[in-house]
């Protein structure tokens, strides 16, 4: 089976023997019911080659679509003008970057369709190309935008001043968006030459007047029939890639059904609508069937520098946003800004849906899966802890050591990173707040830690168990305190009965009682007991 890692055209995947999944369906659905569209889905999540595919399809190129199900649904096959435009590629933190982009490929197209010489404005330069091709071609024009949002994304927050055509310094992410305004302002009066438009990207910002100045888009992202219009449902995995789960299960030494579990767990649990069909990251499930591996595909190649850069505004830690109910319209109408941007999370694929509550219209958010809850947690300690501090150096070591049942090299340790982030913690003369800092930064830890072994915060019936690690001849029992005691904490595992569910258990249970004084900025107590 040969995949089509990183290929993003329709036809060289058809015509190089690639694997496909079949959205032709869906795509002649988008094409017959609808005139203006916007989908929002994460980054290598499949929207450039669903604008490709909608592009050899307004192209009438019916050879291209033999075998698939739209072949049985479009009987005419029309070539219409097609106008397919491309942010993806380009870095825009640098002045004039946009201005170039658009130029070159307005200049492309002007090269079929002719130009006004007149014309320098971007939007009014689309507008006469639109026209052009209509009056040339008899039929109205195709316009595909993707990824229209990153000129803004690649430098949003960052502070970065220019010099304007007007000789004013204004924000770089200001300059962008008044460029993009009046590129696609173009759409608000050429209805009259325009058979289809649609955009992808991200997210919606409020102050883009493709949004707010035309025949609004209608937005699909978190519709019910286009929730699998991009990613591979649970469906498609088992028909399509067969052959590919059982070479990965023979390679892996498990049975089918195991690995079917695992790649679950690793890939999937994306939700893009209230009816909840799981969509897996088609990045990474293809290239874990390329090299028979289950890594971090897809978080590995590259986290958006604007994720971090919210987060680090946020008055909110990750722990405080995941695992929480939430008004499902702030996903469904809204507009991304910098002030509210848990909705910005969501799209880019860092949280997703895990409930629906109808009665309430409210939403569950939490990480979609293992690659994206370890990757997220690596990124978030990593900017957390102090500079010079491995946190991939510090997981294995404290995980060798909980593995050998050695608790006071894990004090050790645990001391160590602690004290890279005391100064966080001693500027916050509120009670409250020094509570926070001490929940979020136990939090990363507990996460940290459970990369390499079972971490889980437990409910009993008798209360939460703060982290509970199990190992192949160990179970530590984690509970911790701030500015209280470790005998304190210990007793507390003792009087909740934490390790009655371990007492038929063959490992040995170890309790740990860590107690953190925030005027000292590190551990200050620590004290181990085992449990028979």
């Amino acid at each position: 089976m040969k995949y089509p890692i990183g290929i993003q055209d329709f036809a060289k995947i058809i015509e190089g023997g690639y694997t496909y999944v079949d959205k032709s369906a869906l795509v002649y659905k988008l094409a017959t019911e609808g005139f203006i569209y916007f989908l929002s889905r994460p980054r290598r999540f499949g929207k450039s080659l669903l604008l490709s595919t909608l592009k050899y399809y307004f192209l009438g190129r019916k050879d291209l679509f033999r075998g698939l199900a739209i072949e049985q649904l479009e009987t005419e096959w029309l070539e219409y003008p097609v106008f397919h435009f491309s942010f993806a590629t380009s870095n825009y933190t640098q002045h004039g970057t946009l201005d170039t982009v658009i130029n070159k490929q307005l200049a492309d197209y002007e090269k079929v369709y002719g130009k006004d010489p007149q014309l320098e404005d971007f939007g009014l330069r689309l507008k006469d190309l639109v026209k052009a091709a209509h009056l040339k071609t008899g039929r109205r024009a195709v316009v595909l935008i993707d990824e229209y949002d990153k000129p803004m994304l690649d430098v949003l927050e960052l502070g970065y001043e220019v010099t304007d055509s007007m000789g004013n310094r204004v924000q770089l992410e200001d300059y962008n968006r008044n460029v993009l305004k009046g590129f696609y302002g173009v759409f608000k009066d050429a209805d009259e030459d325009l058979k289809f438009v649609f955009l992808t990207g991200v997210t919606k910002f409020s102050q883009v007047s493709v949004f707010s100045g035309f025949n609004q888009p209608d937005d699909i992202s978190m519709h019910r029939k286009y929730e699998a219009l991009c990613g591979i449902t649970t469906e498609e995995l088992l028909t399509v890639f067969d052959s590919s789960i059982r070479e990965l299960a023979d390679d892996l030494g498990i049975s089918h059904e195991e690995t079917v579990a695992r790649l679950k767990k690793k890939y999937d649990g994306y939700h893009f609508s209230s009816k909840m069909t799981g969509i897996f990251n088609p990045f990474s499930i293809l290239n874990c069937f390329n090299t028979l591996e289950l890594r971090d595909f897809w978080f590995a190649s590259g986290t958006p520098g604007y994720l971090m850069r919210l987060l680090a505004k946020s008055d909110e830690h990750i722990n405080e946003l995941v695992g929480r109910y939430y008004d499902a319209t702030q996903f469904i109408d809204y507009k991304a800004n910098s002030e509210q941007p848990l909705p910005m999370i969501y799209q880019s694929g860092y949280l997703t849906i895990k409930e629906f509550v109808p009665n309430d219209n409210t939403y569950l958010l939490d990480f979609p899966n293992e690659e994206v809850k370890t990757g997220f947690i690596a990124t978030a300690a990593s900017g957390y802890f102090k500079e010079g501090n491995n946190q991939a150096s510090w997981i294995i070591e404290v995980s060798h050591c909980l593995r050998k049942g050695d608790p006071r090299k894990v004090e050790k340790y645990m001391t160590s990173l602690l004290s890279s982030v005391s100064y966080r913690m001693q500027r916050k003369q509120d009670p409250m707040e020094c509570e926070r800092y001490f929940q979020y930064t136990f939090y990363l830890i507990i996460q940290m830690i459970g990369f390499y072994n079972a971490a889980l915060e437990k409910e009993t019936s008798e209360g939460r168990i703060d982290c509970v690690v199990e190992c192949p001849h160990y179970v530590y029992i984690m509970e911790f305190k701030l500015d209280g005691s470790a005998e304190e904490a210990l007793r507390q595992i003792e009087r909740k009965g934490y390790a009655k569910p371990y007492a038929a258990d063959a490992r040995q249970v170890i309790a740990m009682g860590i107690n953190f004084s925030s005027e000292k900025g590190t551990i200050d107590g620590f004290l181990t007991q085992v449990i028979p």
